[in-house]
């Protein structure tokens, strides 16, 4: 049998509760907003290479970054090591199997959750470190490497980067890019004639290089945004946890009246009952 006293007990717990979870939405809030303003993209630089990349006909370049020399994939799956994030790092992973169960291939993790759920999957995959805000750009680098060096060497073709995106505090989604081969770039209307010009490279060199200095940055606003996303995501977590306490205070306040109402009755019934036995023993 419930006593007041306990319900009482469990309905200062939640509202504790309900108030930690206000401070910790704030923090979130304040990380998305202040971090927000450090995600910036290359535009300018993406679409001059864009836009130079796509007049030219790439299909007259031998070059794995465009012909991928390996139908094996790589899929590249973007974790966060910070908790409160719902099924967000779950999402990713499954995703990334997916991609895989369509095309054999091979998985790159970044981040140790994300290590961790493949691993209870029994899947081996290629661990990266999880992001860390003061050195993106480095594991930006890192991972770009790595991935290019593997197609390279023709152990992996084709690149696909599955990722964490925050379109607005409340709204984030799981995306997936395709990083390689660049022959999916927009052709422009322009198409520049490369036996017209004398290069001091070769145009595959010169579009190695492009696309080598493309895809870092492109990680890198991939790592960003995922960051972004993870206080977005936590945020969301917060409020859902939110609304999940206020349905069980609404239950224990319930609860709670309904037992002060019986305490109540029971109460005056006690009393009614001694008032007649102590009439009942007046008369005699």
């Amino acid at each position: 049998m419930a006593f007041i006293s306990d319900v009482k007990r469990d309905r200062d717990f939640y509202k504790g509760l309900a108030e930690l979870l206000k401070v910790l939405k704030g923090i979130a809030i304040s990380q998305f907003y202040a971090f927000e303003g450090k995600v910036h993209p290359f535009e300018k630089f993406s679409r001059v290479v864009e836009e130079f990349l796509g007049s030219i006909d790439l299909k007259d370049i031998s070059h794995p970054f465009i012909t991928p020399s390996s139908n094996l994939l790589g899929v590249i799956a973007i974790t966060s090591d910070a908790g409160l994030l719902g099924g967000l790092n779950m999402q990713v992973i499954n995703k990334a199997f997916i991609e895989l169960s369509k095309q054999k291939g091979r998985l790159i993790v970044v981040g140790e959750r994300g290590r961790i759920y493949v691993r209870e999957r029994g899947i081996n995959c290629v661990y990266m470190e999880g992001i860390k805000e003061d050195y993106v750009g480095e594991q930006a680098v890192a991972l770009q490497s790595y991935i290019l060096k593997e197609v390279i060497k023709g152990s992996i073709g084709k690149v696909k980067i599955i990722y964490p995106k925050a379109y607005s505090l409340a709204v984030q989604r799981v995306e997936i890019e395709t990083l390689l081969p660049c022959g999916h770039l927009k052709e422009g209307n322009k198409q520049i004639d490369i036996y017209g010009f004398v290069w001091e490279s070769y145009i595959e060199q010169v579009v190695e290089y492009l696309i080598y200095l493309w895809i870092v940055k492109r990680i890198y606003e991939i790592l960003m945004m995922s960051r972004l996303a993870e206080f977005a995501a936590r945020f969301m977590h917060l409020e859902d946890c939110t609304h999940k306490i206020e349905e069980l205070d609404e239950k224990l306040k319930y609860k709670y009246f309904r037992l002060r109402h019986e305490l109540t009755d029971r109460s005056m019934r006690e009393l009614f009952a001694a008032r007649m036995i102590f009439e009942r023993k007046a008369q005699k």
